[in-house]
């Protein structure tokens, strides 16, 4: 499958390609061309293969299978209106988490979800989910660390659910069905919680993991 990583160029997209990169084609987007190349570069580095090509937002999109979008809040409608006409017919995993730039361990005010915001302003031709918002970008980027925790996957979408849980799984992770687009309102409001636990006991990829469920089928 071919990924493109949306904003790929940040830390959270290019842990995420590290991770995929060598069972996945993985290009990494940016709004500027010679970034994209440089970071992708950087990463090959990494993995010690060229693994992972760089292109600007709406070819990356454009080529795809499925898009995942790493961008912060203040890019995402921004970055979704470039590549809104490329993303038809596909499925978007959506990272983003609004965040307020003055005060991190709280949200922006708002009734919605990142996620829903995308599915709205894409339309009904793009099957949206919301993933790894509670993921530190710290633990993706070292491939050496073993993952830990459960990342909760919302979607109004089958498809774009089976597919966004697969993706939680290849990263390491166990993967969680949580449910329709608008929990992923609940999935949000763990991050800044998260960001204040990292900080008061001064770790660097706390997350979250769900009891109960060990044997449970489908898990």
């Amino acid at each position: 499958m071919r990924i493109a990583i949306l904003g790929g160029t940040g830390k959270e997209g290019g842990g995420l390609a590290l991770r995929w990169a060598r069972s996945e084609e993985i290009v990494i987007g940016s709004r500027q061309q010679e970034k994209a190349e440089r970071v992708s570069g950087e990463l090959n580095a990494k993995l010690g293969a060229d693994l992972i090509r760089g292109a600007l937002n709406p070819v990356a999109a454009g080529e795809a299978d499925l898009a995942v979008l790493t961008v912060p809040y203040e890019s995402h409608i921004p970055t979704l209106s470039t590549v809104k006409d490329a993303l038809q017919g596909k499925v978007l995993i959506d990272t983003t988490v609004p965040l307020d730039p003055g005060k991190p361990t709280r949200l922006r005010p708002g009734e919605l979800s990142a996620a829903e915001e995308a599915q709205e302003f894409l339309g009904p031709g793009v099957r949206v989910a919301a993933a790894f918002e509670t993921v530190s970008f710290t633990i993706l980027n070292d491939l050496a660390q073993e993952v830990h925790g459960d990342v909760l996957v919302c979607s109004d979408h089958k498809d774009a659910m089976e597919q966004a849980l697969r993706l939680v799984r290849l990263c390491g992770f166990r993967a969680i069905d949580a449910g329709a687009l608008r929990n992923a309102r609940v999935v949000e409001a763990m991050t800044p919680m998260l960001i204040h636990i990292n900080k008061k006991y001064r770790v660097k990829h706390a997350g979250f993991r769900v009891s109960g469920l060990e044997g449970a089928a489908g898990v």
